[in-house]
C-alpha cells in the first residue's frame, strides 16, 4: 500500500503522523511511504531521518494527497484538505466531528473514507489512540493552568502548590477519566488541594485507593458541582462522550458564582467543550476573559510538546496502520470491531452513531457496508 504523511497545517501544530520508526516497519514488510517535505523538521525529525528510514521526501501536499492511498495525519483535515481528498481514499487521523459539521460535509462529499482515532476501541473497552494524546492534555492542563494563575495573565496570581505559611490552590477536575487521571497526577505533584468529580462510582473507588486521601473525590451531580465551583481557583474539563459533542456542564450562571481571576481550562474543546463559555482559541492566542474567569481553550493541546506527542501517538497508531496496510481496508475493517468502530465516514455515508445524531444525518451501520 502507498501511505502518504503531509505536513500539519493546523495553527501552530508541529505534530507529524508518524515518526521515523514507523516509517521503517512499513517499508520494511513491502509498504511505500510518502513524506511530505519538512513535515517532521520542526521537531527534530528532518527529511534526512525520514530518507534513511526509507521514506520517499515529496515536495508537496497536493503531491502526497494524488498519490497515496492511506493518508495519516494527526489532526482533522483543513478544507482545503478535504478538497484533495479522492474517491475512496483512506483518511486515518483525529477527526472530532460531532461539533464540526463543516469538515463533516466537506468529507462526505469527497467520496473518501475517515477512521478517526479517537473512536477506535479495544477489548477493554476504552479508546487506545485517544488516550496517549489524553496523558499530554491532562498533564498539560495543569502547567497552562498554572501559568494562567499568574497575575499577568489575567489570572487571581496565585501559586498552585502554595508556599509554608499560605494555602496552596484548589483545583477542580470535572471527569475522572485518563485526562482527569493525569491532570490530578500533576496537580498532586506539585502541592495543589485536587477534588475529581465523576459519576462513575467504580472509577471514583479506584482513585481513591490509588492516590489515598491526597485526592478528594466526589460524585458528581449539580449539587457537589455548584459548591466545588464556589471554592475553586482553577477546573479542568475532562469530560468525554466518545463520538459525541462534550456536555456544557459548567453555565454562564455558573461563571458568575466563581471567584474572580479563577481560571478554567477546557480539555474537551476538541469536542466543542464542556462550558458554555467555552470556544476554541490557538497557542498563538491561548486565553481570553469572560466574567472576570481566564479561559484556555485551545484545540490541540499537545501540539505545544509536539515532540512528546508525536513518538507517543505513533506507538499507538502504528500496530492499526499496520493492519490497514496489510490487509486492506475491507479485511481489516471486518476482522477487527475495534477499528470499525474508528469508521466515521464511507463514501458519502456517517458511520458513527454519535455524529449521524449530533449533526443530523442518516446513520448508517458500518457492518453493512
Amino acid at each position: 500500500m502507498i501511505i502518504g504523511i503531509p505536513k500539519e497545517i493546523k495553527n501552530h501544530e508541529y505534530r507529524v503522523g508518524m515518526t521515523p520508526a514507523g516509517v521503517r516497519e512499513l517499508v520494511t514488510i513491502g509498504h511505500s511511504v510518502l513524506v511530505q517535505k519538512n513535515a517532521g523538521t520542526a521537531i527534530g525529525l528532518t527529511d534526512q531521518h525520514y530518507s534513511a528510514a526509507g521514506a520517499h521526501i515529496i515536495d508537496t501536499a497536493a503531491q502526497v494527497f494524488a498519490k497515496a492511498q492511506l493518508i495519516i495525519k494527526v489532526k482533522e483535515p483543513q478544507p482545503n484538505e478535504c478538497k484533495m481528498l479522492k474517491p475512496g481514499q483512506i483518511i486515518f487521523t483525529y477527526l472530532h466531528l460531532a461539533p464540526d459539521p463543516e469538515q463533516t460535509k466537506l468529507l462526505l462529499a469527497s467520496d473518501a473514507i475517515a477512521i478517526a482515532y479517537e473512536t477506535v476501541t479495544d477489548s477493554h473497552g476504552t479508546l487506545p489512540l485517544l488516550a496517549p494524546m489524553s496523558e499530554v492534555a491532562g498533564r498539560m492542563a495543569i502547567q497552562a493552568g498554572a501559568h494562567c494563575l499568574e497575575k499577568a495573565q489575567g489570572g487571581m496570581g496565585t501559586l498552585l502548590g502554595g508556599v509554608p505559611g499560605v494555602a496552596p490552590a484548589n483545583v477542580m477536575i470535572i471527569g475522572g477519566g485518563v485526562v482527569g487521571i493525569n491532570a490530578a497526577r500533576m496537580a498532586l505533584g506539585l502541592g495543589a488541594n485536587v477534588t475529581i468529580l465523576d459519576r462513575s462510582l467504580p472509577r471514583l473507588r479506584e482513585l481513591d485507593a490509588q492516590y489515598g486521601p491526597a485526592l478528594k473525590t466526589l460524585y458528581s451531580n449539580t449539587q457537589t458541582l455548584e459548591a466545588s465551583l464556589l471554592e475553586a481557583d482553577l477546573v479542568i474539563g475532562a469530560v468525554l462522550i466518545p463520538g459525541a459533542a462534550a456536555p456544557k456542564l459548567v453555565t454562564w450562571e455558573h461563571l458568575k458564582m466563581m471567584k474572580k481571576g479563577a481560571v478554567l481550562v477546557d480539555v474537551a474543546i476538541d469536542q466543542g467543550g464542556c462550558f458554555a463559555s467555552s470556544h476554541a482559541t490557538t497557542h498563538q492566542d491561548p486565553t481570553y476573559i469572560e466574567e472576570d474567569i481566564v479561559h484556555y481553550c485551545v484545540a490541540n493541546m499537545p501540539g505545544a510538546v509536539a515532540r512528546t506527542a508525536t513518538f507517543a501517538l505513533t506507538n499507538a497508531t502504528l500496530p492499526y496502520i499496520l493492519n490497514l496496510a496489510n490487509k486492506g481496508l475491507q479485511t481489516a475493517l471486518r476482522e477487527d470491531p475495534h477499528l470499525r468502530n474508528g469508521l466515521n465516514i464511507h463514501r458519502g455515508k456517517v458511520t458513527l452513531a454519535a455524529v449521524a445524531q449530533s449533526l443530523g444525518y442518516e446513520y448508517v451501520n458500518a457492518k453493512d457496508i
